[in-house]
C-alpha cells in the first residue's frame, strides 16, 4: 500500500537527517523527596514484616528474600511489609507469584545497590525480579531470565499465569559503576502492579526492565532509560498512570510490542521521550502526556509500514520539544508548533475512512501553539486516605474467618466508619453490603481477601432482577480498592458489584473471583462441577448503571457464571476505564447499553475454548460518545469454532476506535524431550471481523488498525447488505462449520476439509460438491500427489499423523511413518502457507549491544531451520517436512497439538531450488523464498505488503493474498486490484480444468472467481 499523510493544524511533516546529538542539557532540578503513602503499618495478622538492618550499609539481601519466601510458602502468595530504612542488596531478590510488598513507615523504604556491585557492571542485571511458576508442569524452567545475579537456571520468569504480584511505596537507588543494573523486572499478568515508587537510576540501565499490567505514581530519575520493555508475558497491554520521567540519558521509555498506554505522564530533560525499537511496532496510546525539554523527538516510530504500528495521542502538550514524532525508517518528522504547543489529537497507522472500508496508512494531526504551558492535570487515580484513618474491620466485630456470617457486622462497620480496612480473609455475607456515598473500602490482596456469597443464599435465588453482593450509593464518591468479590456458584440473581456512584468515585485493583487465578476455600467453593452452577447463569459481574460512572483501574473480571464481565447501562456520567481484563463469558465480555461519555483505555478480552466459543468481545447498544483505545480482542489459540465479530454495534454512533488489535495467536515457553524454548502458535479462529454494525449492516474486515470513527447513529436501519461483492464472485457451496486445508489435483479438482465434522469434500464444476471421506481421522491439511492420491496431515497422535488415501477408495488408509530427511529427485516440498514467527517470549536483547534482532530476522531464522524428519507420499512425489509438534493437555483427543503445518490454512508446494510464496502473519507481509533441503526456506524477500491467512500465485506470477478481502498483486509487487467476497477469505487455491479458477475458502462457504 502507498502511505498517505494527512495533515491538520499547524504541524509539518518533513524529511530529516539522521539523529542529531542531544542538545546540552540544562541543570536538572533536584527531585522532590518521595512521600510515604503508608505512614503506619496496617494491622494484618497474615502479613510478614522484613527483619532487616536497613542502615544502607549492611547486606539485607537475605532478610528480604527470607520474608518473601516465608509468605509465599503456602503457594498462594501474601503480604510483606517493609519498614522505613535503606536496604542494601548484593544479589537479585526474587518476588514469588502473588506476593505483594508494601513499604510502611514515615519515609519510604529504599532498596539500594551499592557502587560497583559485582554482577551489575554490564548486560542486564535485576535488583528485584518478579518470578513465575512451572506453568506447563514441565519440571524445568524453559527460559530462565538471564537477568538474575548470580544467574539461577532454576528460576521461572513471570508468565501469563503470574497474578496479583505487586510492589508499592518502596524506592530504589542504583550506585555508581552499575551500567547493567535495572531496579525491577516485572513481566507479570493480571493484577500485578508497581505503585508509589521512585527510581534513582544513576549509572544504571533502567528503572524497570520488562513491564506488565499497570503502574501508578512512579518517578524515574536519571539512568539510560526509565522503562525498557518488550511484550508482556500474556501479550496484554501495559498501562502507566500519573508518572514522571526526568533526565534519562537516551530515552525515558524504550520499548516494542508492549501495547503502551500512558495516562497523565510527564517526560522531561531527555533526548527522546518514547523510542520504539528498530524493526518493531507498537500500539502506543497517550492521554494527557507532557513533553518538556525533549531535544530529539517526543516519539520515535519504527516499522512505519506495519499494520501493528498504531500511534495515538489525546491531549499531549510540549515545551522545548522541536520534533513531536520522528519516523525512524523514512526520516520524516512531525515538527512541533513553536516553543510550546498542544497536540489535541494525533494518530498514525492504518486508518479506516469508515465502516466497510479497507485501511490506508495516514497521519492525522490537530496541533496548535500555546502561549504558555498549562498546569499538569490532577492525578487520574485518587489517593487513598492515610492508614491512620483506616478502621480495621476485625476490631469492629467482622471475622473474615470463612465461616461466620459477617453481613450485619460488616454493614454496621461501613455505616459507622467512612474508611474501612479488610485484612486478609474470607468474608461471608448473605445479603447486599451497601456503601455510604463517601465510603472507602480497602484491602491489599484481592486474591486472598474476599467478600463472598455461599451457594444458594435465599435472597439471591429464583427469578428476579439483579441483586448485588456489594453496592454503591447513587451519585457518591465511594472507593473500593484491593478486594476480591465472589458471588458463589449457585446464586442466579447475583451481581458482584452494582455501581451507581458518580464521576469522582473509583474502583481499583478489584478481582471478580470464579475464573482464572481464583483461590477459594471450603466456605467458598467454585462449584463448576455442580450441575446447578450454570454458566452464563448470573447477572453481570460488574454493573454500572442508573447514572453511575467514575474511574475503574486494574480490574479483572473472568467469572464464567456471569453474563458479562463489565456491563454499563443507562448513564451519561463520564466513566474512565484503565487496564480492564474481561474474560471467559459465554455471550459478551463488555456490554454498553444506553451509555454516553465513557472511555476504555487498554481494555483486554479473552475467550477460552470451552467458555467463549460463542462470545463476542464487546456489545454496544444505543450508545454514543465512546472511546476505545489500545483495544485487544483475543481468542485463545485452542479455539476450534469460528466467530463473526469482536465488537457488535446496535443503534450506536459517535464511537472512536483507536489502536485496535484482534488476534488469536499466542506464545509459550515449554520443555520436552527435545529441549526447551519459547514457541509461537496461531489459531485458525480469531474473530473474522473486528467490528459489525448490526444497524447499518456493515463490517470492518481489518483486524489491526489505528483509527476508525463510527458516525452518529443513522435515523433508520439499513435495509440492504452493505458488504461489497466483486463481480464474478460466485458461491459454490455453503453450510460448512469451517473449511480449510484445500488442494487441487492434476485435473484441477478441489479437495478440502471441514475439520469439525472430519469430512473431506471434493468440488468440480461438473460434479458439484461431493463427500470424499468422512472417517474420524482428524484431517487438517491436504495435498495431492502425482498419482492422484491425497496426502493427509492429521492432528491425531501426540506428534500428529500423516496418511494417504485414494479418493476412489477412501476407506483404504495408508499411514506414512516419518523417516530421516534425504534428497528426493523430482519431488515437491510442502510448506505451510501462513506462519506466525516473531520470537516471543524469551528476552531478545543482546546484552552486549542492547540491540534486538528484528522480526524479519526471526522469520528468516525460523524458516531456515532444518527438519531432520519428513513424510514422503507413497509415490515419492511429495515431501512434507516434519515440523516440530507441541502438545498441551492430555495425550488423548482432549489435548491440543500445534505446529506450523497444523496451524496453517493449507500447504504450498515447490521443488527444491524453486521459489515459493507464503505469508508471515506476525508481520502481515507476504514473502517468497527458495526451497532447500530438509524443509529449509532461504533467500526470503518481501513480495507484498499484506500477508494474512494465505496466498496463491498464478501462472503469470500474480499474487492473491487473503487479508480481509483478496488483494491481487502484480509480478512487480504493486497492488493491482481487490476481490471483495461476502465472507472473510481464509484459504486461496488456484484450480479448475484450465487453472483459471480462484477457489476462495471461508469458514462457512466455498466461493470462486475467474482469474
Amino acid at each position: 500500500m502507498v502511505a498517505k499523510w494527512l495533515l491538520c493544524g499547524t504541524a509539518l511533516l518533513i524529511a530529516a537527517p539522521a539523529f542529531a546529538k542531544p542538545a546540552p542539557s540544562s541543570k536538572l532540578a533536584a527531585p522532590t523527596k518521595s512521600v510515604s503513602v503508608y505512614l503506619t503499618q496496617p494491622d494484618d495478622p497474615s502479613a510478614i514484616t522484613v527483619k532487616g538492618v536497613g542502615d544502607g550499609r549492611a547486606d539485607d539481601s537475605a532478610a528480604l528474600q527470607q520474608a518473601i519466601d516465608a509468605v509465599a510458602a503456602g503457594g498462594h502468595g501474601g503480604i510483606v511489609f517493609l519498614p522505613s530504612g535503606r536496604y542494601r542488596i548484593s544479589r537479585t531478590i526474587f518476588v514469588r507469584s502473588a506476593v505483594r510488598i508494601f513499604g510502611i513507615g514515615p519515609t519510604r523504604p529504599e532498596i539500594v545497590l551499592g557502587d560497583n556491585s559485582a554482577g551489575y557492571a554490564s548486560g542486564v542485571a535485576a535488583m528485584v525480579s518478579f518470578t513465575g511458576e512451572d506453568q506447563y508442569r514441565v519440571g524445568k524452567a524453559p527460559v530462565p531470565p538471564r537477568t538474575s545475579v548470580p544467574f539461577d537456571p532454576a528460576i521461572f520468569d513471570a508468565t501469563s499465569s503470574t497474578f496479583y504480584s505487586a510492589l508499592s511505596n518502596v524506592d530504589f537507588r542504583i550506585g555508581a559503576g552499575n551500567a547493567g543494573a535495572v531496579a525491577v523486572r516485572f513481566r507479570v499478568a493480571q493484577h500485578g502492579y508497581l505503585r508509589h515508587v521512585d527510581f534513582h537510576i544513576g549509572s544504571g540501565l533502567a528503572g524497570v526492565y520488562q513491564a506488565g499490567n499497570e503502574f501508578e505514581n512512579l518517578r524515574f530519575f536519571g539512568g539510560r532509560y526509565g522503562i525498557m520493555s518488550e511484550k508482556t508475558s500474556p501479550a496484554w497491554q501495559f498501562t502507566l498512570i500519573d508518572s514522571e520521567f526526568q533526565g534519562q540519558r537516551d530515552a525515558a521509555i524504550r520499548e516494542h510490542e508492549v501495547d503502551l498506554t500512558l495516562v497523565n505522564v510527564a517526560i522531561r530533560d531527555t533526548p527522546v521521550g518514547i523510542e520504539i525499537d528498530r524493526g518493531y511496532s507498537d500500539s502506543l496510546w497517550g492521554k494527557d502526556v507532557r513533553f518538556e525539554n525533549v531535544s530529539q523527538a517526543g516519539v520515535i516510530v519504527s516499522a512505519e509500514n506495519s499494520v501493528f504500528t498504531q500511534i495515538g495521542f489525546d491531549n499531549a502538550v510540549a515545551s522545548n520539544t522541536p520534533t513531536f514524532v520522528r519516523f525512524r525508517d523514512s526520516g520524516k518528522t512531525v515538527a512541533g508548533a513553536g516553543p510550546n504547543y498542544r497536540v489535541s489529537d494525533f494518530s498514525y497507522g492504518l486508518k479506516l475512512a469508515g465502516l466497510g472500508t479497507i485501511g490506508d496508512y495516514a497521519t492525522d494531526i490537530q496541533m496548535a501553539p500555546l502561549a504558555r504551558m498549562p498546569a499538569r492535570r490532577t492525578p487520574a487515580i485518587r489517593a487513598m486516605p492515610p492508614v491512620r484513618d483506616w478502621a480495621n474491620a476485625h476490631d469492629l466485630g467482622v471475622k473474615g474467618d470463612d465461616t461466620t456470617d459477617d453481613t450485619a457486622a460488616l454493614q454496621r462497620a461501613i455505616d459507622t466508619h467512612r474508611v474501612l480496612y479488610l485484612p486478609v480473609g474470607r468474608y461471608r455475607v448473605t445479603d447486599t453490603i451497601k456503601l455510604r456515598p463517601d465510603s472507602v473500602l480497602i484491602a491489599l490482596h484481592p486474591s486472598l481477601t474476599h467478600l463472598y456469597l455461599p451457594d444458594e443464599t435465599p435472597a439471591y435465588m429464583g427469578v428476579g432482577g439483579p441483586k448485588a453482593l456489594l453496592q454503591s450509593a447513587k451519585g457518591g464518591n465511594a472507593i473500593v480498592s484491593g478486594l476480591g468479590l465472589w458471588t458463589g456458584g449457585v446464586n442466579p440473581r447475583a451481581t458482584a458489584l452494582l455501581w451507581k456512584a458518580g464521576e469522582a468515585s473509583m474502583v481499583n485493583d478489584v478481582k471478580i473471583q470464579g475464573g482464572g487465578g481464583t483461590v477459594l476455600t471450603k466456605g467458598s467453593p467454585i462449584g463448576f462441577g455442580d450441575p446447578r452452577a450454570r454458566f452464563d447463569g448470573q447477572h453481570p459481574s460488574i454493573w454500572v448503571t442508573d447514572g453511575g460512572g467514575g474511574t475503574f483501574a486494574a480490574i479483572w473480571s473472568p467469572n464464567t457464571l456471569a453474563s458479562a464481565g463489565f456491563h454499563v447501562s443507562n448513564t451519561k456520567t463520564p466513566g474512565h476505564v484503565y487496564e480492564l481484563s474481561a474474560e471467559h463469558h459465554y455471550r459478551a465480555e463488555i456490554v454498553l447499553d444506553n451509555v454516553e461519555n465513557w472511555e476504555f483505555l487498554a481494555p483486554q478480552t479473552e475467550q477460552e475454548v470451552r467458555d467463549g466459543v460463542d462470545a463476542i468481545s464487546a456489545e454496544i447498544r444505543n450508545s454514543r460518545n465512546i472511546l476505545f483505545a489500545n483495544y485487544h480482542g483475543y481468542r485463545v489459540t485452542r479455539t476450534i469454532k469460528p466467530m463473526d465479530a469482536a465488537v457488535k454495534l446496535y443503534n450506536s454512533g459517535d464511537i472512536r476506535f483507536r489502536n485496535v488489535h484482534v488476534n488469536a495467536e499466542s506464545g509459550f515457553a515449554s520443555c520436552d524431550a527435545k529441549g526447551c524454548g519459547t514457541y509461537l502458535r496461531a489459531s485458525k479462529f480469531p474473530f473474522e471481523t473486528a467490528i459489525k454494525d448490526m444497524t447499518r449492516r456493515q463490517e470492518v474486515r481489518e483486524r489491526e488498525f489505528a483509527r476508525l470513527d463510527v458516525p452518529a447513529t443513522p435515523a433508520t436501519a439499513a435495509t440492504q447488505p452493505a458488504i461489497p461483492v466483486s463481480p464474478g464472485v460466485e458461491k459454490l457451496a455453503d453450510g460448512f462449520y469451517s473449511i480449510a486445508g484445500g488442494a487441487v489435483d492434476a485435473k484441477g479438482k478441489l479437495y478440502f476439509i471441514d475439520r469439525q465434522f472430519q469430512r473431506i469434500h471434493g468440488w468440480t464444476k461438473t460434479e458439484g460438491l461431493s463427500i470424499v471421506a468422512d472417517a474420524p481421522l482428524d484431517a487438517v491439511n491436504l495435498a495431492v500427489d502425482r498419482s492422484g492420491k491425497l496426502l493427509v496431515q492429521s492432528s491425531a497422535g501426540r506428534d500428529g499423523t500423516v496418511y494417504s488415501i485414494d479418493p476412489a477408495r477412501p476407506a483404504e488408509v495408508t499411514v506414512i511413518a516419518s523417516t530421516a530427511a534425504s534428497p528426493h529427485r523430482g519431488a515437491a516440498t510442502l510448506l505451510p502457507v501462513n506462519v506466525w514467527a516473531n520470537g516471543e517470549f524469551a528476552d531478545r536483547i543482546d546484552p552486549a549491544t542492547y540491540t534486538y534482532p528484528t522480526m524479519t530476522d526471526f522469520f528468516t531464522t525460523k524458516m531456515g531451520e532444518a527438519k531432520p524428519q519428513e513424510y514422503v507420499s507413497p509415490d515419492g512425489s511429495l515431501v512434507l517436512p516434519a515440523f516440530r509438534v507441541w502438545n498441551q493437555g492430555p495425550d488423548d483427543h482432549r489435548g491440543w497439538r500445534w505446529s506450523d503445518t497444523l496451524d496453517s490454512y493449507g500447504f504450498v508446494a515447490a521443488a527444491p531450488g524453486e521459489r515459493v510464496v507464503l505469508t508471515n502473519a506476525s508481520e502481515n507481509r507476504t514473502y517468497s523464498g527458495v526451497v532447500g533441503d530438509q524443509g529449509r526456506l532461504t533467500d526470503l524477500k518481501i513480495v507484498a505488503d499484506r500477508g494474512g491467512e494465505s496466498v496463491a500465485r498464478d501462472a503469470a506470477g500474480n499474487l492473491y493474498v487473503a487479508n480481509g478481502q483478496v488483494f491481487v498483486y502484480a509480478r512487480d509487487g504493486t497492488l493491482a486490484r481487490r476481490i471483495d467476497v461476502p465472507e472473510r477469505p481464509l484459504q486461496l487455491v488456484i484450480g479448475g480444468a484450465d487453472r483459471r479458477t480462484l477457489f476462495i475458502l471461508t469458514h462457512h462457504a466455498l466461493y470462486a472467481t475467474g482469474i
